[in-house]
């Protein structure tokens, strides 16, 4: 297994760099992400903001895999290279893996070299919540789920036209819905 250590503010973060393995929120290994996803209750292709939803932690732990449980509710990632939609090239649309919101239309995905999937757009401004991230000593623009906080990536300006951003987006935090024929 290959290690890459970084120091920021003093702080050393480590990064597993190998299939399957992620980083947790607090510094801990997830399981694989090849893991059964369990009894996942997904609202696949929902995509109304016509409310909230808001689940207790046990109830979130019961319906997410662990490595989706880690991404979506204790803001960790996957490493770079590893999630199922970084070279992924369907026609449709990636939404949210914890409520089944529309996120993404695949004809917003560019490929950003990053090793995240990365969008230029959300589908609706409305269906994607920003808020201000200083964690690991770098300030960030963290992007959410709008309808159950779900944590999905980061936002930079530093993105293709027409919009000048690039939301990298952890896979493990979204789904796909094929565009029909």
């Amino acid at each position: 297994m290959k290690s890459t250590y970084i120091v920021l503010s003093g702080l050393v973060v480590t990064i597993l760099i190998a299939a399957g393995i992620y980083l947790m929120a607090d510094g801990t290994r997830a399981v694989s992400a090849s893991e059964p996803t369990g009894n996942n209750q997904h609202n696949a292709g929902e995509d109304t903001m016509s409310e909230k939803i808001e689940k207790t932690d046990a109830e979130w732990r019961d319906i997410l895999s662990p490595v989706e449980y880690n991404v979506l509710r204790k803001k960790g990632t996957e490493p770079p290279f590893t999630g199922e939609f970084n070279k992924f090239h369907g026609t449709g649309v990636f939404t949210c893996a914890a409520c089944g919101l529309s996120l993404f239309d695949s004809g917003a995905k560019f490929d950003s070299g990053t090793g995240w999937p990365s969008f230029y757009q959300p589908i609706a401004e409305k269906h994607v919540a920003e808020k201000s991230d200083s964690s690991y000593g770098m300030v960030r623009t963290e992007v959410l789920c709008a309808r159950c906080g779900g944590h999905l990536g980061h936002v930079f300006d530093d993105g293709p036209k027409p919009t000048g951003l690039r939301y990298c987006i952890n896979s493990v935090a979204l789904n796909f819905e094929e565009k029909q024929k």
